[in-house]
């Protein structure tokens, strides 16, 4: 038996991957993260799957519910929101097997970073504007940040930035990212991005907190800051340039 970790996708059932829905269809036991799975993908667990919401397991209680399964020669579906490479306890739980000695596999899955920009339309890297997109959050109960993982840190880079698991603390993200970016630098706020609630709050620095206190929203909203979200001016890339020659493009 094995253990198949998923990334459901942000949220939109049909976002998650072809990989990820066969391995969902074909294992008698799944276990799924709360709300942030969309039911859809949960539906599509064999008719006599036994299916687990984590939401108020422990982690001892995740690992009881793996070892079981092993015993019982059973694959497991274990499906988290997004991607797992960022914010899933993935690593934890990877302990808990290779302890146990229990085998598993990753799949990918859409982040919500990526589902966010799209719903906007926009690119986060620009040519002469931004060319690095930083993942990152601010510290909270569940885990904090490392002493030099701070916003400010990042905002002195200029990137476009993803502030996943802050909204509760959109006042301090501001105060902390002003300095670097200016009044001005654009600023997206996208709740639940793919899902039919969907919502998208799209300001400055200088005015997205009044906006947003227009329109709260809950955690699960992500904060997109950088110039390249309103950029326009910015100079074509010269990958499709007439005169730029390449391995895979031959314009002699």
């Amino acid at each position: 038996m094995t253990i198949h970790f998923v990334g459901a996708g942000p949220g939109a059932p049909d976002l998650i991957t072809v990989r990820g829905q066969g391995i969902v269809k074909l294992c008698p036991v799944c276990l799924y993260a709360g709300s942030l799975v969309p039911e859809e993908i949960v539906a599509l667990c064999p008719p006599d799957a036994r299916v687990i919401n984590t939401a108020p397991m422990s982690l001892d209680e995740i690992e009881a519910e793996f070892i079981s399964a092993h015993k019982a020669g059973q694959d497991v579906a274990r499906l988290h929101s997004g991607d797992l490479s960022i914010w899933s306890a993935l690593g934890e739980q990877l302990r808990r097997l290779d302890t146990n000695n229990i085998p598993y596999t990753v799949t990918p899955g859409v982040p919500s970073f990526a589902a966010a920009a799209a719903s906007l339309g926009r690119e986060l890297t620009l040519p002469g504007v931004a060319q690095t997109v930083i993942l990152t959050r601010t510290s909270g109960r569940a885990s904090a940040m490392p002493p030099k993982e701070k916003l400010s840190a990042f905002a002195a880079t200029g990137a476009t930035l993803a502030i996943h698991l802050s909204i509760h603390v959109l006042d301090g993200v501001v105060t902390e990212l002003l300095p670097h970016y200016g009044a001005d630098c654009p600023v997206a706020v996208v709740y639940r991005a793919s899902w039919p609630d969907e919502q998208r709050i799209v300001g400055t620095l200088s005015d997205i907190a009044e906006k947003f206190a227009a329109t709260p929203m809950e955690r699960t909203a992500l904060i997109l800051v950088g110039p390249a979200l309103a950029a326009s001016a910015f100079r074509e890339s010269a990958l499709y340039s007439v005169d730029y020659q390449r391995r895979f493009r031959d314009r002699a």
